[in-house]
């Protein structure tokens, strides 16, 4: 037993590596890139602490160079799954009795091994399974989880330090216990810090963790795996399952002993999960805790008084960066007609200096979608939009995938405000423009807060400080996280809590307490001092 008060001391967010030429850093990346397309991997599952051939072997390819395998994985299938959910169950007590600050130590020391060790594996691993720029990568797979292992500590102990008022004679405490049963993590292709974050919050606050990872991306999975081993993660503790979600998930949602599920991912599948749990809830042995951040359909509102250069700046970073597959890309643009003619010539300028290919060539700012389903299904977008007549494509709107997923920037204009690509998410490089009268500024701050069923994050710029006002009023609940004058994407831990509402989630806020505060159920404990003797109060005296 540690005799001492342990404090975590307020972390300061990681530094993003520049990867400028000449760099230390872009020499490390460029090498450890090279080696990896080199030494293809085989990816087991890993259950129990062990490694787990399912036999089911699927190739990995990167998505910008279909003809470079990097390696395969291990499919996981139902067998598999109940593996995992057998070794979380036996994890459970142990990991659930240790010392929280064992439990923080390790998330501290892989943060760590991530900020050095490790930092240019996962990097590169996030580059090319991903098809993620060295920037991209360096924000999401170092920066970012880096600081999801060094905050969450400091945040469990702010909520460890909540305690009630105690009086004299009376000893009030409350215990934050973790979950009874285990934890299902549900996490998605298109960021490294989420799929790491999402089975080490819940298992940080004491929880055993059966992990899912995107079948896009199991090889950024597998690194985080290593590195949490290596921190010091007890086996069992975290279980990772890669495999379909129609596959492994059953068995987990299914199973009487589930205690949450953290979900990162699509609309459809969280009400599907949410669905598959309410309809049966009675079997489980406590009510499973549903965590989720789901879809957007994320705007930049401008408004005549806009500084036209942050707002096209805004426009080629948010919607574009990464190809657009951030759930918080801003693919549907409010512009005033006033500024419209400066704002399209200038955007239209910057697009065309875009560079578009492989993410080993520093200077391409896009490079390939995801997968193949991914693109097909924003080709389609692109050629509704190219068929409408309410439409016109502005730039991009051409395709290609003989050797990757390649799709060029898309700018579309549409005079229709609640049309299909105004209103539906996309999760590509497509950005649609709505232009707006701007004598009707508040009803177009009314088309943006109603045509869209998500709300997850969003902009407005202006300089006019009634203008800020009035929309930061109007658009309320139309975003989880929003901006002034600045881009909606690349919310930081610590700095920008994450999460939305409506279609886009249960906003539980990554990167703050509010989400440890779901995986964990309080126990509120009285001790009296001097309890009563005798039944009677003195009202009940005779007179």
């Amino acid at each position: 037993m540690f005799n001492g008060i342990f404090h975590i001391r307020k972390p300061d967010n990681e530094p993003v590596y520049g990867y400028a030429p000449g760099s230390k850093e872009r020499a490390e990346l460029k090498a450890v890139l090279q080696d990896m397309l080199d030494n293809p991997v085989e990816v087991p599952c890993i259950i129990g602490g062990r490694e787990v051939h399912s036999g089911d072997q699927v190739e990995m390819r990167c998505p910008h160079d279909l003809s470079q395998v990097l390696g395969s994985y291990h499919r996981a299938g139902p067998k598999e799954a109940e593996m995992a959910i057998d070794a979380a169950n036996e994890s459970k007590l142990a990991w659930s009795e240790i010392e929280w600050s064992s439990r923080a130590t390790v998330l501290l020391k892989a943060a760590e091994l991530l900020s050095g060790k490790y930092r240019q594996t996962l990097n590169a691993a996030t580059m090319l399974c991903m098809s993620k720029t060295c920037h991209q990568a360096e924000i999401d797979s170092a920066c970012e989880l880096i600081d999801f292992w060094r905050f969450n500590p400091y945040f469990m102990t702010q909520i460890y330090d909540d305690q009630p008022i105690s009086t004299h004679g009376v000893l009030n405490y409350m215990e934050h216990r973790p979950l009874e049963g285990f934890v299902f993590a549900i996490t998605p292709f298109n960021f490294t810090s989420i799929a790491g974050n999402l089975p080490t919050a819940p298992a940080l606050m004491g929880n055993a963790v059966v992990w899912k990872p995107s079948s896009d991306a199991v090889l950024p999975a597998y690194y985080i795996m290593k590195i949490l081993e290596e921190a010091g993660m007890p086996e069992g503790v975290i279980n990772m399952v890669p495999g379909p979600g129609p596959v492994v998930a059953p068995p987990a949602l299914n199973h009487l002993d589930l205690g949450g599920v953290h979900f990162t991912g699509s609309t459809y599948v969280f009400s599907t999960i949410w669905l598959t749990i309410g309809s049966d809830i009675r079997k489980y042995f406590s009510y499973p805790r549903i965590v989720g951040e789901t879809g957007g359909k994320d705007f930049i509102f401008a408004h005549a008084s806009t500084d036209i250069d942050a707002l096209v700046a805004a426009i080629v970073r948010g919607g574009f960066e990464f190809q657009g597959q951030k759930c918080s890309a801003p693919s549907r643009v409010y512009v005033p007609d006033s500024i419209w003619p400066r704002v399209k010539e200038q955007m239209l300028d910057e697009i065309a200096t875009i560079k578009v290919g492989d993410v080993c060539d520093f200077s391409n700012y896009v490079n390939a979608v995801i997968a193949k389903d991914s693109f097909d299904k924003i080709v389609g977008y692109i050629e509704f939009a190219r068929e409408d007549p309410n439409m016109d494509i502005l730039c991009g709107g051409t395709y290609d995938d003989s050797e990757g997923y390649f799709i060029q920037p898309t700018v579309v204009q549409s005079k229709d405000p609640r049309s299909k690509l105004m209103s539906e998410e996309i999760f590509g490089p497509v950005v649609t423009v709505h232009v707006y009268p701007e004598k009707q500024y508040e009803e177009a701050l009314e088309l943006c807060n109603t045509t869209s069923p998500y709300a997850l994050t969003g902009a407005i710029f202006a300089q006019d400080r009634y203008a800020i006002v009035k929309a930061a009023k109007k658009l309320r609940h139309a975003a989880g996280n929003f901006y002034i004058n600045d881009k909606p994407t690349g919310a930081v831990v610590g700095q920008q809590p994450f999460g939305g509402s409506r279609a886009s989630g249960t906003n539980d806020k990554a990167g703050s307490w509010l989400n440890l505060e779901r995986w964990i159920s309080t126990r509120c404990i009285k001790e009296n001092f001097l309890p009563p003797t005798d039944y009677r109060y003195p009202y009940m005296e005779v007179e």
